[in-house]
């Protein structure tokens, strides 16, 4: 009876080693099929990361959310579709006396610590090229970004006043390239698609546009500071953005094969026109 016993036990051990093995294995293929995961999404271009990101907003918008146009930028009213504030009024963050520009910030516990961490370099990049310093928020603070885990990733154009979200859900938004080009948006920049002489080096193919998104393409009185159009800025989309047929809504020209909307941080242009806006 007591080998019996024995062999029973021994059974139930190496049925529970062959289990946890199994377990083992499987955590592994898990963990694998993840690391492919993020490997092919760190392989998007921003525009790219930004679009995946922000496609199915309309399915989960707040009567809170602000209205998005151009996929990420925010504005308060339909009356702002047509406007650009870094023209239409002064949406500069003020230069204080040692020549540095100084942006209050304050990141939410939406997120975990690696999360922040990604956020925080994106706002330090900042001041190895410029004279911007993204600081944290003090009590006498009056204008201030509330970093947040919205729906979607966006910002608004240019400093507004008061406490202004930046969005960087989560789910899709904490890449290092979309925290900088979120941050663009804060300091006044649109999306280069949009420049006033975009004719000049980009044709719009509406034909090819989703319907109701036509309006992602509209020009503005852009401040192009004399700074030729960059193809490879953080601020351009890429070639099928907002397309309904998986055909190109963007064309360059002359040369149609030209590669652009691939950046996956800023550009030498970006941090050019960057340092010519706040006179770093």
């Amino acid at each position: 009876m007591a080998h019996i016993l024995r062999l029973s036990a021994l059974a139930v051990l190496l049925l529970s080693a062959c289990c946890w093995a199994d377990s083992e294995l499987q955590e592994e293929d898990t963990a694998e099929e993840l690391s492919v995961s993020e490997l092919s999404v760190s392989e998007l271009s921003v525009s790219e990361l930004l679009e995946r990101a922000n496609s199915h907003l309309s399915e989960f918008r707040s009567d809170n959310d602000p209205i998005l146009i151009e996929g990420d930028i925010a504005i308060d009213s339909e009356a702002e579709r047509n406007a650009d504030p870094c023209t239409s009024s002064g949406c500069k963050w003020g230069k204080a006396s040692d020549g540095k520009v100084y942006v209050p910030y304050y990141i939410t516990n939406h997120f975990s610590s690696r999360e922040a961490a990604i956020i925080t370099r994106g706002l330090e990049s900042f001041s190895s090229f410029s004279c911007i310093r993204f600081r944290p928020t003090q009590s006498s603070d009056r204008d201030w970004l509330s970093i947040e885990s919205q729906n979607g990733c966006y910002s608004f154009v240019g400093r507004r006043g008061g406490k202004q979200v930046v969005s960087l859900a989560r789910s899709g938004c904490l890449y290092h390239g979309t925290v900088q080009h979120e941050l663009l948006h804060a300091l006044g920049f649109n999306h280069e698609q949009t420049r006033s002489d975009r004719d000049n080096h980009i044709k719009v193919l509406l034909q090819n546009v989703v319907s109701g998104m036509e309006h992602n393409f509209r020009k503005i009185a852009t401040l192009n500071q004399g700074s030729p159009y960059d193809y490879n800025s953080v601020m351009q989309y890429h070639r099928y953005a907002f397309s309904k047929n998986n055909q190109p809504t963007m064309v360059p020209i002359p040369n149609p094969n030209v590669s652009f909307g691939n950046a996956k941080e800023m550009s030498r242009n970006d941090i050019a026109r960057l340092n010519t806006l706040y006179k770093c």
